[in-house]
C-alpha cells in the first residue's frame, strides 16, 4: 500500500498537496537565513531577495564584515570592501542601525568587531561617536587604553560611559558580594565563649550531641532527652574594628582590560566595608597605589594605563612592604603571569608570604571572557607552593573572597583550568 500526503480542494477546485503547501514557508525562511548568513554575494545562489528591514540589517552586516578574505560569522567578500570607512558621521549612522536592528549583546559583539577590523580606536576619541556607541567592560578597556591620547573636549564624555558601565556592575556585584563577606568575616570572628545572647544555638546544639542525655521519665512519663552544651558556640559582637586586610594587585598589561575594570569595581566595594581594610595596586614595569580613590572606581579606570610591560616581582615586593598582619591578609594577584621581571624572586615572596600566613589568592582574569591566556610555566610552579592559579568570574569573586577570608580551600571554578 502506497502512503499518499494529505491533499485538499483549493478555492479554485484543483487539488493542491498539503505537506508541499506547509514547506514552502518554511524552505523561504530557511533560504533567508542562508541569504543573510553568507551575504550579497549569495543572492543568486539562495534566489532570496531581502528587502525592508532584512535589507536593512544586511547593510549593516555587509558594512562591517564585507571586506575581502573570510569573515566571521561565513560572510565572505568576494574583493567587496567594508563600508565604513574613517568617516565619523557614517559610523555614528552604522552605530544608530545596529541598535535598531539587534539586541544588546549583539551589538557589543559588532562594535568590538568593528574597532578590531576597522581599525576605529581613534573614532572614539570624538564625543559625538561615544554618544552613539552600546557601553559594555570592552569598550571602557579600549577607551582606558586611549587615555593619554584622548582630547579634553572627549574625556567628560568618556567618563560618563564609563560611569554608566561602573554603575550597572556595582548594582549587580555589591549586594551579594557584601552578604558573603559579612558572613565571611563573622564566621571568622566565631568564638568559644560567647555571652548568652551571641550564642549561636543551631552550631552549639550540633557541636554537642555526642553529649546527649536520656532522663528517665517520672510516675510512669515517657522519657526525655537533652543535649548538655560542654562547649559555646558563638559570634563575637558586632565590632566595627577592622578583622582583615585586603590586598588587589593587579596587572594593567593590555590583555587585561577587563580583569582591571572588574577588579576596580569590587575594590571599591570591598574598600566601603568598614570590617576589611582594602588596597589596590596596579602595575605593569611600574607599580602605582591607587588606594587613596578607592572611593570612587572610575577614578581608579583612569588612574590605570593599560599596556606596557609586565614586572611582577616588583608588584609582590611593594605588597609584601604593606603587609603587617599576615595572618589576617588576603593578596590577590590578577594577572596572566607573563613575567618579565625575576621569576625566581616572584615565586620566593610567593612563599615567603604563605609561610607567614598570608592568604594567596592567584587569578588569571577576572571577566567572562572565558578560558585565557597565560604563562602555564609560571601557573604550575604557584601551584606547586598551594597557591593555584586559575580564571574566575564576576560572580564567583565573592565566593573565593570569603574562603580566603574563611582560610578554607579555594573553590576552584574548574580543576581542567588548573595547569
Amino acid at each position: 500500500m502506497t502512503a499518499h500526503a494529505p491533499q485538499h480542494d483549493d478555492e479554485t477546485g484543483e487539488t493542491v498537496d498539503t505537506e508541499t503547501t506547509r514547506a514552502r514557508p518554511a524552505d523561504g525562511e530557511r533560504m533567508r537565513r542562508w541569504r543573510m548568513v553568507l551575504g550579497a554575494d549569495s543572492a543568486e545562489s539562495t534566489g532570496c531577495t531581502l528587502t525592508g528591514q532584512d535589507a536593512a540589517m544586511d547593510g549593516a552586516l555587509d558594512a562591517l564584515y564585507g571586506g575581502g578574505g573570510k569573515k566571521p560569522g561565513g560572510r565572505g567578500g568576494g574583493g567587496r570592501s567594508a563600508g565604513l570607512g574613517a568617516s565619523a558621521p557614517s559610523v555614528a549612522r552604522w552605530l544608530g542601525d545596529i541598535r535598531t536592528y539587534f539586541p544588546s549583546s549583539v551589538v557589543q559583539v559588532m562594535q568590538r568587531d568593528a574597532i578590531d577590523r576597522l581599525g576605529l580606536s581613534a573614532l572614539l576619541l570624538e564625543p559625538e561617536m561615544l554618544e552613539a556607541v552600546e557601553a559594555d567592560v570592552h569598550l571602557v578597556g579600549t577607551l582606558l587604553s586611549l587615555n593619554k591620547a584622548m582630547p579634553e573636549t572627549t574625556k567628560e564624555t568618556a567618563r560618563a560611559v564609563v560611569r554608566k558601565v561602573v554603575d550597572d556592575l556595582e548594582k549587580r556585584l555589591e549586594s551579594r558580594t557584601r552578604a558573603t563577606l559579612t558572613g565571611a568575616l563573622d564566621r571568622s570572628a566565631r568564638i568559644s565563649r560567647p555571652r548568652h545572647r551571641d550564642i549561636d544555638w543551631d552550631r552549639t546544639i550540633r557541636a554537642n550531641l555526642k553529649n546527649y542525655l536520656t532522663i528517665p521519665g517520672a510516675d510512669g512519663e515517657e522519657a526525655t532527652g537533652t543535649v548538655v552544651p560542654e562547649r559555646l558556640i558563638g559570634y563575637g559582637r558586632a565590632s566595627q574594628s577592622v578583622k582583615k586586610d585586603v590586598i588587589l594587585c593587579i596587572d594593567q598589561s593590555g590583555s587585561m582590560a577587563a580583569s582591571v575594570v572588574y577588579a576596580s569595581v569590587f575594590g571599591a566595594v570591598l574598600a566601603s566595608m568598614r570590617t576589611l581594610a582594602t588596597r589596590l595596586v596596579v602595575f605593569d614595569t611600574a607599580v602605582v597605589d591607587l588606594t587613596d580613590q578607592l572611593d570612587d572606581p572610575v577614578d581608579v579606570l583612569f588612574g590605570t594605563q593599560l599596556g606596557g610591560g609586565t614586572d611582577i616581582n616588583r608588584a609582590l615586593a611593594y605588597c609584601q612592604s604593606k603587609i603587617t598582619r599576615p595572618a589576617d591578609t588576603v593578596v590577590v594577584l590578577i594577572s596572566d603571569l607573563y613575567e618579565g621581571g625575576i621569576r625566581d624572586e616572584m615565586l620566593k615572596r610567593v612563599a615567603a608570604m604563605k609561610a607567614s600566613g598570608v592568604q594567596f589568592v592567584t587569578l588569571l582574569a577576572l571577566s567572562d571572557e572565558g578560558a585565557p591566556a597565560y604563562d602555564h610555566e609560571h601557573a604550575a610552579a604557584l601551584g606547586a607552593l598551594g597557591a593555584p592559579a586559575f580564571a574566575c568570574t564576576p560572580d564567583l569573586f565573592p565566593d573565593i573572597m570569603a574562603a580566603a577570608i574563611e582560610k578554607r580551600p579555594l573553590p576552584v571554578p574548574d580543576k581542567e583550568a588548573q595547569p
